[in-house]
């Protein structure tokens, strides 16, 4: 959740006035970072993963389950026993957003070595054991996206109630604010988003329309105009930040060996997150209804849109210098690396000004306009003690970052095919409106087996023995695409993780990078109506390098889970939870969750995460169980 700074923060209007002097400082920091660091070419390429977990109390009388508002105490207490105690301790836990939430990591960053792979699972075991020796009785740490009953009238303990008059920091008729985290960081953020943006912000889901729902679905909130003008028919309403950035996700981030590297997978790698996106969709439910969307990405994006209405186009431009297409949560408006810049067709707002002064100072176009377009925000917290900085030696205006078995399943998938991507120069550029469009898709309903997304038919034409260059164009022996519409097509997740039936299987050859140890270049056979798929891909790199057997199996075990959720063999934890509900005896196909309902379904989650039952439809039969229980309730309820 960013870098958390102490001091005393100010308000919107005392920020706004700063913003400039921001601005111009932050673009000072940003050259001094970029200079020092712009010829290192031989960095580790590390990574590691990032966790989000909530608190939850269950009551097996009431059948009612909560979220529980000490995130803070038990983050203190682990922060005392691991890293403060050991610098080596192999955890490390930070503060997120809700108080009810927790993020854990790992002690150090992963390296190179493949027998790394097989260490990530046992380590998000170890953080889950950690954290969870902490509860009370029938409380439990929780991996969900989405808490279904977020915002429901006592879905917090201690129960508190919202604040929507003046003085609160979102002024939610759902969210109160003593779910959000008590870093000032973090309430100041939530009131200067409304600020700044002149109203709250609006999030619309659209309700999942089941036999007893009713139709229109229509809420009504007579105490509040702003609430009456914003939702909208047939959506589930919400209005504060919480319901999004009180979500929990996994996230992976890397250190590449270069900038130019870390630009190379910057691009390659935002074509692949629909993709991953829908086969991780996990958030199909919203403050106590059923939703038609599997996934939180627009409803994370709407609760950060400090926008205002002139930004959004809504009004003419009269105190606002842009208008500006997204979120400032959203996907991204440029690609970064050479290679991409032909497929850069979305129109990007720039602040001129910096732009010229970044070219003056050797940053290159792609770069400097990346960096002009984030500068056309105003910046949304500041602390009066962080005004005037060192620009040489400091950088908290510009937070620079080019970035337990399903989560390690998702790591690993996502990790592994960074090495082929830099091993075999593989290229999934296509024009960044249609990443776009993926994005749309993929959170749509079971969009892993309905939904279709442009991807490159040919991705391997930069392999096989041709020289490649950083952006995996071979210098010869291939040649260039000739139109972009030739380039990609409408393919399923299936055909794109596992191939498509009749394709040929990549088959190793010369090494494409030579500079990395172990490297091995492909030869793709591509011919119209053949795609050879992800996983067959990262197969065969597996087969070329030098593996200990339990890594390998690890490591397939892995891929497999991904393989089958891709092509319907496997659930979704999304399509699993709306079976969960429609299944239950007490649903009543109107697209409500009720307490006993919620209580029932996070009951089992819980379960399922801590091995204490199977659950073959998610995770395949051959699911490994009994290594590890870390529930502090009382599984015989």
């Amino acid at each position: 959740m960013g870098l958390l700074s102490q001091g005393s923060p100010l308000s919107w209007e005392e920020t706004k006035r700063h913003a400039d002097h921001v601005r111009r400082h932050g673009i000072l920091q940003f050259l001094h970072i970029y200079h020092a660091v712009k010829d290192r070419h031989k960095d580790v390429l590390k990574w590691g993963d990032e966790v989000e977990y909530m608190l939850v109390s269950f009551d097996h009388e009431k059948k009612r389950v909560q979220l529980v508002l000490s995130g803070e105490e038990v983050l203190e207490t682990l922060q005392e026993k691991g890293e403060r105690t050991n610098p080596n301790h192999p955890t490390l836990w930070r503060p997120e957003y809700g108080s009810y939430m927790i993020e854990g990591t790992p002690g150090q960053p992963y390296g190179g070595t493949m027998s790394e792979f097989n260490t990530v699972e046992d380590n998000m075991r170890q953080r889950r054991k950690e954290a969870t020796s902490l509860l009370k009785e029938n409380q439990a740490l929780c991996t969900i996206t989405s808490f279904p009953r977020l915002g429901c009238p006592g879905f917090t303990l201690p129960e508190v109630k919202p604040n929507p008059v003046e003085g609160g920091a979102s002024r939610s008729l759902f969210f109160p604010d003593e779910a959000i985290n008590k870093h000032p960081r973090f309430s100041t953020l939530t009131r200067n988003i409304r600020h700044r943006r002149g109203e709250k912000v609006v999030i619309n889901a659209p309700i999942f329309k089941d036999k007893n729902t009713p139709s229109p679905f229509i809420e009504t909130f007579p105490e509040d105009d702003e609430a009456a003008k914003a939702s909208k028919p047939d959506h589930i309403y919400m209005d504060a930040m919480g319901f999004g950035m009180g979500n929990c996700c996994l996230q992976v981030t890397f250190q590449a060996c270069s900038i130019s590297e870390a630009r190379y997978l910057y691009d390659q790698l935002a074509t692949i997150c629909p993709i991953v996106m829908a086969l991780s969709a996990a958030s199909p439910f919203y403050r106590g209804y059923v939703s038609d969307v599997d996934c939180r990405w627009g409803v994370i994006s709407a609760s950060v849109d400090d926008r205002t209405r002139e930004e959004r186009g809504l009004e003419p431009l009269k105190n606002s210098n842009y208008r500006i297409s997204k979120s400032r949560y959203d996907s991204i408006d440029s690609y970064l690396s050479e290679c991409g810049e032909k497929y850069n067709d979305i129109d990007l707002t720039i602040d001129k000004e910096i732009y010229e002064q970044l070219m003056q100072e050797g940053i290159d176009h792609l770069l400097a306009q990346h960096v002009a377009h984030l500068f056309i925000r105003d910046p949304l917290t500041l602390f009066e003690e962080k005004i005037h900085l060192d620009d040489a030696n400091e950088s908290d205006h510009f937070e620079v970052q080019l970035t337990d078995f399903e989560n390690s399943a998702y790591v690993v998938f996502v990790v592994l095919l960074t090495r082929v991507i830099l091993s075999y120069k593989l290229d999934f550029l296509i024009p960044l409106s249609k990443v776009d469009e993926n994005m749309k898709v993929a959170q749509k309903r079971d969009a892993v087996l309905q939904g279709m997304f442009y991807f490159r038919k040919d991705i391997c034409k930069a392999g096989g023995n041709a020289v490649v260059d950083g952006c995996g164009k071979a210098q010869q022996g291939a040649e260039l695409a000739a139109e972009e519409h030739e380039e990609y097509a409408l393919m399923s997740i299936d055909t794109i993780i596992n191939g498509k039936v009749g394709s040929c299987a990549p088959t190793a050859c010369r090494p494409a990078d030579t500079h990395r140890q172990g490297a091995h270049g492909i030869s793709c056979f591509v011919q119209e109506g053949v795609f050879p798929g992800l996983i067959p891909i990262l197969n065969s790199y597996l087969e070329n390098m030098e593996v200990d057997v339990d890594t390998r199996c690890s490591i397939l075990n892995y891929l497999k889970l991904i393989k089958k959720r891709a092509s319907g063999e496997l659930m979704t934890v999304a399509k699993w939870m709306r079976e969960f509900i429609a299944n239950h005896p007490d649903y009543k196909q109107d697209s409500v969750i009720t307490d006993q309902i919620n209580y029932s379904l996070i009951l089992k989650c819980n379960q399922i995460a801590n091995e204490l039952c199977e659950c073959p439809e998610l995770l395949g039969p051959a699911f490994r169980r009994g290594r590890y229980s870390g529930s502090k309730m009382d599984s015989s309820n």
